[in-house]
């Protein structure tokens, strides 16, 4: 078991990383495309990326999904985690409407606002890591 939870640590370090680096992207992009740039590399960026942190929050659910048949679903810091990881995931497609709008040319938002979106997805993830940690209940 121990295998299963260090892949899926590994995992979810890796979507936790796409997760922060694509507002990024968004931001280059808009800031890029209002000063008048070649946006497109950052479009191609976008969509790689978001490709790659999809599937490592699929190999991220399914391998929670085993330590969780492994270990049992006990403890309600498991079900607290459980609401967070659910806000994670609404969060990912959140970044996917981003994505097709930057496709289609309509992303409107300012570099302001995804700096600030940027943030959200550290206000989910340390509630899940100090529930995992300390697993307070």
């Amino acid at each position: 078991m121990l295998w299963v939870k260090t892949f899926h640590i590994l995992a979810m370090t890796s979507w936790m990383a796409g997760i922060f680096y694509l507002p990024r992207i968004f931001v280059h992009f808009v800031e890029g495309r209002a000063a008048g740039q070649d946006v497109t590399r950052l479009q191609i960026m976008a969509r790689k990326l978001y490709g790659f942190m999809t599937v490592m929050a699929v190999f991220t659910l399914a391998l929670g999904l085993w330590l969780w048949l492994g270990y049992g679903f006990s403890g309600g810091w498991l079900h607290a985690k459980l609401l967070f990881v659910a806000l994670l995931i609404g969060y990912h497609a959140w970044c996917r409407v981003y994505l097709k709008r930057m496709a289609s040319g309509t992303l409107v938002q300012s570099g302001r606002y995804f700096r600030l979106f940027n943030e959200l997805p550290l206000l989910i993830f340390i509630p899940i890591l100090i529930l995992v940690v300390v697993k307070p209940f």
